[in-house]
Formats: structure tokens, sequence, C-alpha cells
């Protein structure tokens, strides 16, 4: 099984790039975010008590999400493996998520990481404001915030994975292709 975490700020193409990964490798792409919408829509055990978190504004604790995952991975054992996107968020959860590949004999073997100049970021996703509908996609203070928040976060899982020499930076500058190409270059490396 090869199992990456999927990385990058707001704007990076991480949407994009799981996808042709997905393709490419006959990865399982699991994003928390679809995962959490999922569950709650379906009123699941975990959506219905995730939502119970997030309607007091709370944090789903970290043990709420772990579950979901784990059931994700469990109906996918027979992939050649996953393709995490959102999680983990923390150097708790990046642990949580070793412990539970460990259960499955397996393990993540790359955080790929796509690296985009900030400017950058704000101009694609301003683009995608104008096409998307989405709101935190249109304004730009807004966009901001939300990088900041992402570095803010992230530093710590940086080095996390470059502990466990697991960390691969990506230029994420470029055509589809051209970036869909860095990546490959990384899981064919693994």
């Amino acid at each position: 099984m090869i199992n990456i975490v999927l990385f990058g700020p707001p704007g990076a193409g991480k949407g994009t790039q799981a996808e042709h990964l997905k393709e490419k490798y006959s990865l399982k792409h699991i994003s928390t975010g679809d995962l959490f919408r999922y569950n709650i829509k379906n009123e699941t055990e975990l959506g219905k008590l995730a939502k119970s978190y997030m309607d007091k504004g709370a944090l789903v604790p970290d043990e709420v999400t772990i579950k979901m995952l784990n059931a994700k991975v469990e109906e996918h054992l027979d992939s050649k493996g996953f393709i995490f996107d959102g999680f983990p968020r923390t150097k708790a959860q990046a642990q949580s998520l070793n412990e539970l590949m460990e259960s499955k004999d397996s393990q993540i073997n790359a955080m790929v990481a796509l690296e985009v100049p900030d400017e950058v970021l704000v101009e694609r996703l301003l683009e995608r404001g104008k096409t998307s509908g989405r709101k935190d996609d249109a304004n730009e203070e807004v966009i901001r915030n939300r990088i900041k928040v992402y570095y803010n976060e992230t530093e710590v899982l940086k080095e996390f994975y470059k502990k466990e020499d697991k960390y691969y930076g990506v230029d994420g500058v470029g055509s589809i292709s051209e970036i869909t190409n860095r990546i490959s270059k990384v899981v064919d490396s693994l």
C-alpha cells in the first residue's frame, strides 16, 4: 500500500492533484471534509456525534474523526493505498493516523506538500471565487487569513514528517500536468 498525506494551503490544487493521483496509482482519496459531509448528511452515528459538536461551534474531537477515517479505510482495504486530504492537522492527529495505519499493517509513506507563493494562492482563490460562488474565496482578507491559519497549524506537521523522513515539498506552480509529474516522481520513489 502507498499512503500519502496530501498537504497545501487553500488554493494549492490539492483536490485537482488528488484526482490525478487517484487515477494514476489506483489510490482511494479520503477528504476529511467530504467524510464529515457524508456522515452528517446520512445521519450515521458518527455524523450525529460530529454534528452535535459543530452545532455548538466546537471542534470535533480527534477520536470521532479517526473513527470516521477508520470506517472509510476498512471499506477499501483492498485498494492500493490512500490519499489523505485535510487530515492530519495536528501532531496528535498525525500520531493517531500512524497508529490507524499500523493497525492495518501499513504506514504513511509520505507527506506531499504543494508549495505555492501566497500571491499566487490569493489570485487563484479570487478567480475560483468568481466561478464557484464560494464566499470564502471571494474576499481577499478572508483568503489571506485562511492561508495564515494554514501555515500556523501545519508548521508542526512539516517538522513531524521531516523527523520521520517522510516530508516532500513539491513546487505547486505550473500546469496541472507539470505539478502531477512532480508529485509522481515522489510517489514513484517510495
